[in-house]
C-alpha cells in the first residue's frame, strides 16, 4: 500500500517496518500496533484514523492538548486491484474487452459485464459456464457435456478469446477456472476483433506472476463424489523482481446427478514474466488441460416437452467408452510503454486440441423425433463417434496512445491481428441407420443395458457416408483503428472502423486426403468486408451516464451448396441504447440497456433440391430486448449481483417452414441472483 499521513493525528507517530503480503485489515492492525490510534473503514479503499478519547465536538485530541479533526484517506493498493489475490470485491471499474484501452466501464458506450476472481472463488466455479449464470442475456448453448458454447443476445456462440487472442477454432474447447483472472462479457458485434458471432464475445483473463510471494492450496468435496484439487503460487525468483513465475492448476473427478456420467480432468497453467526495464514486461503461458467424460445427448421430446422421465436417466449405456478432449496452449504477451501516453502490445496464442466421443445415440443421429415413438416410448439407437484435431494461431499487435487536441482529449487505438486454423472432423459407426438389437424403452431401460464391447468394436469400424471425413480451413486478417474523444469530460465519442481479409473453406471425401483435394480445389472462398463502429455517451454527473452506438460484424459460412460454390458472409448490425450508474461511493454499479439486432446471410434449406442437407445463404434472425446488470455491496459483508434480461430472438427470413419462430434454446425472461455474506468482518469469528 501507498503512504498516507492524517494531519496532526498521526503526528510523531513511528510504525513497524512492513513486508510481505497481507490484506488491508491485516496491513493497518500492523501498522497502528502500538500507536495508540485505531481505525475504521469507511469504504472498500477509505479509512478514518483516530484516537480513542474524544471531546464533546467529535473532535480527536492530541497528547499536547490540541484538537484535530479526523482525516480521511485513501488506501490504494501497489498493485491492480484485479490482480490482488486477496481481494474480496465484486467492483471492476475498468475492462478492455469493448475497446482494447484502459478506458473505465463508466465511460465505455457499450454493454460490458465483468465476472472476477472474487465472484468465481465464492461460488465456487469450475468452468466459465457456471460464472456467466452471472451475466444477463448469456446462456449456456447444449454441448453434449463437453466444452463451452454460449447462446448470447439470441445467438450462439462458440468461441472464447483469451488475453485478446480467439483461443479455438469451429468446435467448442474446454476451459478451467483455477487460471482464470476475470471474465468479460461484450455484449452486441465485437467489432475490433473480425470474425465473432453478432450476439456478443466472451474473453477470458488469465492469472499474471506477481512480485509478491502468494500460495494458496484448496481441496474441495461435494455432492456426486466431487473432488477437486486446486492450487496457485506465484512471487519473484530474483531479489530485484525482473523475474516473476506462476504456477496453477487443478485436478477434479466428480460423477453426475445423470446415470453412468463422469468427469475426469487435470490442469496445469505455469508462466513466467520478465521484466528487463520499468516500462518493458514480457510473458510466456503454457496451458494444459486433459479431461476424459462421458458424452451425454440428454432426454428426447415428448410433444413439445421433456419426455416424463427421472432426469437422472440416461439413454445411453453404462459400458459407452470414455471419451477424451486434450488440449495444450503456448501464450506470449509484450508491452512496452514508451512513456505514460503511449505504448504498444503483442500477443501470440498457439492451439493444439484433439477430441474423440462416442456415443450410444438415437438414430438417425440429430434428427431424435423421427427416432422415437411417443406411443410406445421405444427409441431406436445405433453407436457413433466423432473426432476433431485443430491447430489454431493467433497474433495481433496493438499501439496505444493518449493525448490532447485543442479542447478534446483523445484515447486512440490502431492494431492489426492475424488467425488461422486448420481442423479435420472424422465420424466412425452408424449414425444414421438405427440398429434393432440397439432399440431402448425410455419409460423401462434397464433391460437394454450392457452392450458388449464386440459391438462396439464391429459397429465403430463401419462406415455410414462417403462424405464423413471432413477439413476446415480459415484464415483472417484485419487491421483496425479507433478513436475516443472526450470533450469537457462528460462527452465521449467513440469511432473506428476494421478491414478484414478472409479466407475460408470445407471439404468432404471419403479421407482426409480427398476431403483436402476438394478443399483446395473448389472449397475456399476468398472475402473482405469493412465494418464501422460508433458510440456515443453523456456523463450528466459521475454516478451517471447515458450512451448509444451502432455497431456492426463481418463473419463467414463454412460450407459449399448444392452447385459446389460457397456462400456469402454473415453480416451482424445492432443498435443500443443505454444507462450505466455508480451510486454510493462505487458500491452500486448497474447497467439498463435496450438493443435491436439483426444475422443476415444465414444458411437455410435450399428447396429446389431433393437433399434436405443442401443449404442456400438467404437466411436472416433477429433479436431484439432489454437486459438488467446490477452489482451492489450493500455493507462491507453484504454483496449482491442479479441480471434480468427479457429477449424476443426470432427467424425472420427462411426457406424451411422457420419463419417467424422463436430461435431455439432462448428464453423470453431470464434472471439471476446471487447473494453473499461475509462473517470474517465479526472479530469473534474471524476466518471462519
Amino acid at each position: 500500500m501507498q503512504p498516507f499521513y492524517a494531519d496532526g493525528v498521526v503526528a510523531g507517530k513511528q510504525s513497524p517496518a512492513l513486508k510481505g503480503n497481507y490484506s488491508k485489515q491485516q496491513a493497518l492492525e500492523i501498522l497502528l500496533a502500538d500507536s495508540g490510534l485505531s481505525h475504521t473503514f469507511t469504504g472498500e479503499n477509505t479509512i478514518a484514523v483516530k484516537k480513542p478519547a474524544a471531546t464533546s465536538s467529535g473532535k480527536q485530541q492530541a497528547n499536547d492538548g490540541s484538537v484535530h479533526a479526523l482525516a480521511t484517506m485513501t488506501v490504494t493498493d501497489k498493485k491492480a486491484a484485479g490482480d490482488d489475490p486477496l481481494s474480496k470485491s465484486y467492483r471492476v471499474n475498468d475492462s478492455s474487452v469493448a475497446t482494447k484501452t484502459d478506458t473505465p466501464l463508466m465511460e465505455t458506450p457499450m454493454s460490458v459485464q465483468v465476472v472476477p476472481r472474487a465472484v468465481m472463488d465464492d461460488q465456487k466455479t469450475t468452468r466459465i459456464t457456471d460464472a456467466l449464470e452471472n451475466v444477463s442475456g448469456v446462456r449456456a448453448q447444449p454441448s453434449l457435456g463437453i466444452g463451452n458454447s454460449f447462446i448470447i443476445r439470441g445467438f450462439q456462440n462458440g468461441s472464447i478469446y483469451r488475453n485478446g487472442l480467439r483461443s479455438n477454432g469451429i468446435f467448442p474447447q474446454e476451459y478451467d477456472t483455477a487460471n482464470l483472472q476475470s471474465i468479460e462479457v461484450l455484449k452486441g458485434p465485437a467489432q475490433l476483433y473480425g470474425r465473432t458471432e453478432p450476439g456478443g464475445l466472451v474473453s477470458i483473463t488469465t492469472k499474471k506472476p506477481l512480485d509478491i510471494p502468494y500460495y494458496s492450496l484448496e481441496q474441495r468435496f461435494g455432492s456426486y463424489n466431487l473432488y477437486r484439487t486446486e492450487w496457485d503460487a506465484t512471487g519473484p525468483i530474483d531479489k530485484d523482481k525482473t523475474l516473476l513465475y506462476r504456477f496453477t492448476g487443478s485436478y477434479q473427478n466428480n460423477n453426475s446427478f445423470r446415470d453412468f456420467y463422469f468427469n475426469d480432468r487435470m490442469f496445469f497453467a505455469p508462466s513466467i514474466t520478465w521484466r528487463p526495464t520499468e516500462s518493458t514486461d514480457a510473458t510466456l503461458e503454457l496451458q494444459v488441460l486433459n479431461q476424459n467424460y462421458i458424452s451425454d445427448f440428454g432426454i428426447p421430446v415428448v410433444g413439445t416437452k421433456p419426455a416424463p422421465i427421472p432426469i437422472s436417466r440416461s439413454l445411453d449405456d453404462p459400458n459407452t467408452p470414455k471419451s477424451n478432449l486434450n488440449q495444450v496452449q503456448l501464450g506470449t504477451l509484450v508491452n512496452h510503454r514508451f512513456n505514460d501516453n503511449w505504448a504498444i502490445h503483442s500477443r501470440f496464442l498457439a492451439n493444439f486440441a484433439h477430441g474423440d466421443s462416442t456415443f450410444v445415440n438415437p438414430a438417425p443421429a440429430f434428427n431424435a423425433a423421427a427416432a422415437f415413438d411417443q406411443t410406445t416410448g421405444i427409441m431406436q439407437r445405433n453407436i457413433f463417434s466423432q473426432a476433431e484435431d485443430s491447430t489454431d494461431y493467433a497474433t495481433n499487435l496493438d499501439l496505444t496512445g493518449k493525448f490532447d487536441l485543442g479542447f478534446t482529449k483523445h484515447n486512440v487505438l490502431l492494431g492489426f491481428d492475424f488467425y488461422r486454423s486448420f481442423e479435420t472432423y472424422g465420424i466412425q459407426g452408424l449414425w444414421i441407420t438405427p440398429n434393432p438389437d440397439l432399440a431402448i424403452n425410455i419409460y423401462n431401460p434397464t433391460p437394454s443395458y450392457g452392450i458388449p464391447q464386440s459391438l462396439f468394436d464391429t459397429t465403430l469400424a463401419k462406415r455410414q457416408r462417403a462424405t464423413d471425413r471432413s477439413m476446415f480451413y480459415n484464415q483472417w486478417e484485419g487491421i483496425y483503428f479507433q478513436d475516443q474523444i472526450t470533450l469537457w469530460d462528460k462527452l465521449h465519442i467513440m469511432g473506428g472502423g476494421r478491414y478484414d481479409w478472409t479466407e475460408t473453406g470445407r471439404g468432404n471425401g471419403l479421407s482426409y486426403p480427398q476431403a483436402n483435394s476438394v478443399l483446395q480445389a473448389s472449397g475456399r472462398r476468398f472475402d473482405s468486408g469493412f465494418s464501422p463502429r460508433v458510440g456515443i455517451l453523456y456523463e450528466p454527473i459521475k454516478e451517471l451516464s447515458i450512451y448509444g452506438n451502432w455497431t456492426t460484424s463481418f463473419g463467414a459460412n463454412n460450407g459449399i451448396s448444392a452447385t459446389g460454390s460457397t456462400f456469402d458472409p454473415q453480416i451482424g448490425e445492432q443498435f443500443e441504447a443505454g444507462i450505466k450508474t455508480s451510486l454510493f461511493d462505487n458500491r452500486l454499479l448497474g447497467t439498463l440497456a435496450y438493443y435491436h439486432l439483426t444475422k443476415d446471410n444465414l444458411l437455410t434449406p435450399d428447396l429446389s433440391t431433393a437433399d434436405p442437407n443442401d443449404s442456400k445463404s438467404t437466411g436472416r434472425q433477429r433479436s431484439q430486448g432489454v437486459e438488467l446488470d446490477i452489482t451492489r455491496q450493500i455493507t462491507d459483508a453484504l454483496s449482491v449481483i442479479g441480471s434480468y434480461a427479457y429477449t424476443d430472438a426470432r427467424v425472420t427470413r427462411d426457406n424451411g417452414g422457420l419463419q417467424g419462430m422463436r430461435l431455439s434454446n432462448v428464453p423470453e425472461n431470464s434472471d439471476s441472483l446471487w447473494v453473499k455474506y461475509d462473517f470474517s468482518h465479526y472479530k469473534p469469528l474471524k476466518g471462519f
